[in-house]
């Protein structure tokens, strides 16, 4: 097994080779909790989330580090807007991260730091970066000499000369060069502060990631990941100052999801187009989210659409609709583990092309086909080695939805559900729809088949699909 992944640092991919072999180390850029989160955050959490369930999966023992950002200026201003302090309003938004990224399946990580928890680590990092020269003090600031770090720009692929002040960087008359980004912010009224060798203040925000990294992964670890907004400054400034401090490499691996568009528009406050997740778990189901945002390559842009949720919906009805029909029979409901299938290798192979969730899907899709098929030719009863072949077929359509995050329901929980909220929204009755389809049956047995067609068009005008299969007519809602 090879993985190669695609590298940001060398804009190029891989093979991936793990410091140590057998464990990999990985930190990932968590939120800065001073609102709800949106479907941006939610693409680059499942990304890693992804990527965590697989690299386990390939037998890695893995640290998952990803940290909350629970000090910084965003914080500290909506805070004071608000009229809270900032612990409260940021312990509000990391219960409500928890919500929903439970909601839609997203394993834990090993480690979840808070920067507000680790001061001393990120004060002692500091330390070392002034007693090697790559930092200075004014006023009770600290900023990091960024002409001090020859390879600055090397992630991001910027030169310092090529850029100007004022991109995306604070414009201070006191620093030496306009992109000294800053380490320590001495105190301010009304801000939240801490004792340090310079004076009470706080952590500037990347000083934080790299402290943070640093305790729990090692001065070296494998792979660092984050959105590609984070490109720079972000992990620029993490680079510097990590590898400034320790004079070692800092990351083996730099992975960035790219972005979420909505409806061929960027997502940005000023067009107001923010789409809240616990806003769109309102009104599709979790996997349906997930399937969504894992169906693009995690390095391409991805267009949130309406026509594109409901067609990820149709996808997971499919597979739901196959488990079903799987389960429906005797002879297969015993499932016992079997080794993995041509599928779940083909998956694999897929997985370990930079972790191409797009193609692994349709890989899984492929197995859903390949079952139905089985199913429709063998009407006359199936074969032992049809019931091999299935059984190895659903055993990987399994294996691959727990990498993916989905099918962890059963196929009945599942459309119960569906039903259940689609005839909620369209105020439609479960009893009356039972009971039209009870009736249909029974003209379709009498063969009054101008009266069951006339009761299959009603339904239709209801949203209601029927499927009429040996073991019975099943129904559902129209997505």
């Amino acid at each position: 097994m090879t993985i190669r992944i695609y590298n940001t640092l060398n804009r190029k991919k891989e093979i991936f080779e793990p410091v140590k072999q057998g464990r990999v180390g990985m930190y990932v850029c968590g939120p800065t909790v001073y609102d709800s989160c949106h479907i941006g955050h939610a693409r680059s959490v499942l990304t890693f989330d992804v990527i965590a369930r697989y690299l386990k999966a390939s037998g890695f023992e893995l640290t998952y580090v990803r940290n909350f950002t629970d000090i910084d200026d965003k914080i500290i201003n909506r805070a004071n807007q608000i009229g809270i302090d900032c612990k409260t309003l940021a312990e509000k938004y990391i219960n409500e991260f928890y919500e929903d990224m439970d909601a839609l399946n997203v394993e834990r990580p090993t480690i979840e730091p808070r920067a507000t928890e680790h001061i001393p680590q990120i004060i002692k990092v500091i330390e070392i970066l002034i007693g090697k020269n790559l930092a200075y003090q004014v006023d009770g600031d600290i900023f990091f000499a960024i002409e001090s770090f020859k390879d600055y720009g090397k992630l991001s692929g910027r030169k310092l000369e090529d850029m100007e002040a004022g991109a995306r960087v604070d414009v201070d008359a006191r620093k030496r060069n306009p992109f000294d980004f800053a380490l320590w912010k001495s105190i301010k009224p009304g801000e939240p502060a801490w004792d340090s060798p310079w004076g009470k203040g706080r952590p500037g925000w990347h000083i934080e990631c790299s402290a943070m990294s640093t305790e729990y992964l090692g001065k070296t670890f494998d792979i660092h990941g984050g959105g590609k907004d984070l490109i720079f400054p972000h992990h620029e400034n993490e680079i510097a100052q990590s590898e400034g401090a320790f004079g070692k490499p800092f990351a083996g691996f730099w992975i960035h999801n790219g972005f979420v568009n909505i409806n061929q528009e960027k997502m940005s406050k000023s067009l107001g187009n923010f789409l809240m997740i616990k806003d769109i778990l309102k009104s599709f189901h979790p996997e349906v989210v997930r399937l969504f945002l894992l169906s693009s390559h995690y390095r391409s842009p991805i267009d949130f659409t309406d026509k594109a949720m409901n067609e990820a919906s149709t996808g997971l009805n499919k597979i739901y609709a196959l488990l079903e029909r799987v389960e429906e029979k005797k002879e297969l409901s015993k499932i016992n583990k079997v080794e993995p299938g041509k599928y779940y290798k083909h998956f694999c192979e897929a997985m370990d092309d930079d972790f191409n969730t797009a193609r692994g899907i349709g890989v899984l899709f492929d197995a859903v086909r390949n079952i139905n098929r089985l199913l429709d030719e063998s009407k006359q009863g199936l074969s032992q080695n049809t019931i091999k072949d299935i059984i190895l077929c659903k055993s990987d359509i399994l294996k691959i939805g727990g990498i993916l995050g989905i099918l962890y329901e059963s196929p009945g929980a599942y459309f119960e559900g569906k039903k259940s909220k689609s005839l909620e929204k369209k105020s439609i009755d479960h009893v009356v729809i039972e009971d039209l389809v009870k009736e249909r049956e029974q003209a379709r047995k009498g063969k009054k088949w101008a009266e069951a067609d006339k009761i299959r068009k009603q339904l239709e005008v209801m949203d209601i699909v029927i499927e009429d299969r040996p073991e019975g007519t099943v129904w559902r809602v129209k997505s």
